[in-house]
């Protein structure tokens, strides 16, 4: 009993030599069948290259394009050439140009002698295949396709359209129920030659004819009708994307294909020197008899597939830039965002970096430039400090900016007076942490000494960015993790705010927090937000705010002393 090998060749042919002198030296006759596209002159070279092998032969050319009939008759006639030239073999084995062994050929060959009447052929019906990409299953037998879709893609689809509008169907010829499946299998002599001389298989070769990928569904269909046992399975491995396009194996996949226990790999880069080096190689005899199980590698190709569809969070790439709303994170690590702390607290950066020990900036979309920490004017990844640089695109700025200070908390300020560009971007971002004192960005303006006129005319321009902002963190679209108190709550009570903001960035003390940072004198404060509404602004973001406050907590804001947690 031996193994006869059939071999779909389209390119690399001095590869595909290479793999048929491995089956023919261990005992495997070969039938090639070369695509009728690849020029006469470089088949003739390939066929006088083998000529010393006599258990080498060549079937009928026939032209190969993807979906199309073409590779259902170069099968078939490779199929009939093995069987009618070499009565010892009794497993057929369908491979490509760029298929590889990975075991010693005589492992392959004890194998099938154990199962002399099994089918390796994967064979599902439309209902149960889940890897269909493109939109067709049971569609793809019940219209006609008579255009290739590669290179005919306009008829391919406007054709297909007008069966669906005409409600035009073909029926499927008797007793065949359409089945799908990898084209990689594994037959006995008994089952394709049941196949091959069917006295329907006019009938058969005419309906598969102007079936959509028939490669995929004519011999797992027909194998049903004839197989005495069928394995639903394939001994070869091929993984897909999800795009349906396969997997190429390059050298540096060596280890994974040693790990599948397959007996053929497809697809291997013609230029994988250290693929075809190691497994063409390898001494004659049994080195192992496990089960093949493509499954043990499965979860690195899920890996990898989750990769290319989702990327890295806050890595963007040319092929994904335009998802701006998919579903991975916008950025690449938790940061945090503070609105109006900076106006209400003195030295406030400074004091939250040494309490939290994260890198805390400024107003880094600030209009004159972007405030780093330090004062730097570079940051990592040479991200400038220049406004106009960093207005080009506000959301790359932000996403470069996290993903360059990766393994480092970075926290900034932020407020109406700043672009605003970003805003919808940092609200759905999970990794966002933002907090809000509203109604902050009054006591600079209180503090500044210009007319007044001037500043109730910025305090109702800023009131108005805040409250627009403040919509949008309050949006139901929203994924960061918001904190908004107005003025007047927060300065009643700053030691729990400051402490849960704390503890959520990961303080690098785990002590309960005893002091805060020093707050700017508020006195007159009131009497000013009353100015504001006596001109006609009505300043509702900052919350209640005394016009006369009360004597002790005047007292205390002059106090030169941190507030204390008796």
């Amino acid at each position: 009993m031996t193994v006869g090998i059939v071999m779909l060749v389209h390119t690399a042919l001095e590869r595909a030599e290479q793999v048929a002198r491995h089956w023919d030296k261990a005992g495997c006759p070969v039938v090639i069948h070369v695509d009728k596209k690849v020029p006469r002159e470089t088949y003739d070279r390939f066929v006088a290259a083998l000529a010393d092998r006599p258990d080498i032969l060549f079937s009928k050319r026939y032209r190969c394009e993807w979906g199309t009939w073409g590779l259902v008759a170069a099968t078939q006639s490779a199929c009939a050439r093995i069987l009618d030239g070499f009565p010892m073999v009794r497993h057929v084995y369908l491979t490509s140009g760029a298929c590889l062994p990975l075991r010693p050929v005589q492992e392959l060959q004890d194998y099938l002698a154990a199962r002399p009447q099994t089918d390796f052929i994967e064979s599902a019906t439309t209902a149960d295949v889940p890897w269909t990409v493109g939109g067709l299953d049971e569609e793809r037998f019940i219209y006609r396709f008579p255009f290739a879709w590669r290179r005919h893609r306009f008829l391919f689809d406007k054709y297909t359209q007008l069966q669906r509008f005409l409600r035009l169907k073909r029926n499927v010829p008797a007793n065949l129920v359409p089945h799908m499946g990898s084209q990689w299998w594994c037959l006995t002599r008994r089952t394709l030659t049941a196949i091959l001389q069917d006295p329907a298989r006019k009938t058969h070769d005419r309906y598969f004819r102007r079936v959509w990928i028939p490669d995929e569904s004519y011999f797992q269909t027909l194998a049903r009708l004839y197989s005495n046992n069928i394995e639903s399975r394939s001994l070869t491995l091929s993984k897909f994307d999800f795009q349906g396009k396969p997997h190429i194996f390059y050298d540096d996949h060596l280890q994974l294909l040693h790990r599948s226990d397959c007996f053929v790999a497809r697809k291997i880069w013609p230029r994988a020197n250290r693929l075809y080096e190691k497994f063409l190689t390898q001494p004659a005899g049994v080195s192992g008899r496990q089960e093949p199980n493509p499954g043990k590698i499965d979860r690195v190709f899920a890996k990898a597939v989750q990769r290319r569809v989702r990327g890295r969070a806050g890595l963007y790439m040319q092929s994904r830039y335009p998802r701006n709303d998919s579903k991975n994170r916008v950025t690449a690590a938790p940061y945090s965002v503070f609105q109006g702390f900076s106006e209400l607290f003195e030295n406030f950066e400074p004091w939250l970096a040494e309490a939290t020990g994260a890198r805390v900036h400024g107003h880094l979309f600030a209009p004159d430039r972007a405030h780093f920490a330090n004062g730097q004017t570079t940051i990592n990844g040479a991200l400038s400090d220049s406004a106009v640089l960093r207005d080009y695109n506000p959301d790359a700025f932000l996403t470069n900016l996290i993903w360059n200070t990766r393994g480092e908390r970075q926290c900034f300020q932020f407020g109406p007076g700043d672009n605003q560009a970003i805003n919808w971007r940092i609200a759905k971002d999970p990794n966002a942490q933002i907090s809000v004192i509203s109604g902050a960005w009054a006591v600079p303006l209180y503090r500044c000494k210009a007319e007044f006129l001037d500043l109730r005319q910025r305090a109702a321009r800023l009131q108005k960015i805040e409250s627009e902002h403040l919509s949008v963190l309050r949006s139901s679209e929203v994924k960061a993790r918001v904190r908004i108190w107005s003025m007047a709550d927060f300065v009643e009570a700053p030691m729990e705010p400051l402490q849960a903001i704390l503890e959520d960035i990961g303080s690098e003390t785990s002590r309960r927090l005893s002091e805060v940072p020093r707050m700017v004198d508020l006195s007159g404060f009131g009497q000013f937000l009353q100015n504001l509404k006596n001109e006609g602004m009505h300043p509702y973001l900052m919350g209640d705010f005394p016009v006369e406050p009360e004597e002790e907590p005047a007292k205390q804001a002059k106090s030169p002393r941190p507030y204390l947690v008796r």
